[in-house]
């Protein structure tokens, strides 16, 4: 059965679900960003079948977040190494490790996250990379962006609370400044 797919929708949120969605895909880029490389160390982890993971490996080297490379010629083998789109998602597994502990883990924590000199465990907390304010009602909301549709204008309306104006527009984060 396709499922329906999210691309052609403005909202990031659906067209990151288009990408990662399913949840072989979130497990196998947590895998990679912890190393895993080639398809038989994945299938090994991940108890998966070998036709589901190669639908799911394919499926993100398309979506631009695994890069297939050949890394045996005779027989032809290769590796998923994560793309620079694929190591931005180290946030979002990081902070669902986190969301995890803290609302799903009545036993205790099973992952946390280190930092690797002196072992103190981090809670990952969501910025501004301009301000560095962390992210958090009621100072900050989601709003219409620039390339909004009308329907999206409309179901995230925003004036500032100090000024009463509209979303100060800027550059979107892969275009010049």
């Amino acid at each position: 059965m396709q499922n329906k797919s999210f691309k052609s929708m403005q909202c990031p949120v659906a067209r990151s679900l288009d990408r990662v969605g399913e949840w072989w895909s979130i497990l196998i880029l947590r895998d990679a960003l912890r190393g895993v490389t080639r398809f038989d160390e994945f299938q090994k982890n991940l108890g998966i079948a070998t036709a589901t993971l190669t639908r799911r490996l394919d499926n993100l080297v398309k979506a631009g977040l695994l890069e297939r490379r050949a890394y045996q010629e005779r027989p032809q083998r290769f590796e998923y190494v994560l793309t620079a789109c694929g190591e931005d998602f180290r946030a979002v597994i990081w902070s669902m490790i986190a969301w995890s502990n803290r609302h799903f883990a009545p036993e205790g924590p099973s992952l946390v996250i280190v930092d690797k000199q002196s072992g103190a465990w981090a809670d990952p907390v969501l910025v501004d990379r301009n301000t560095g304010n962390p992210l958090a009602k009621p100072q900050y909301d989601v709003a219409a962006g620039p390339a909004a549709s009308e329907t999206l204008r409309l179901r995230y309306p925003f004036r500032s609370e100090a000024s009463g104006t509209a979303l100060i527009e800027r550059p979107a984060p892969n275009q010049e400044q």
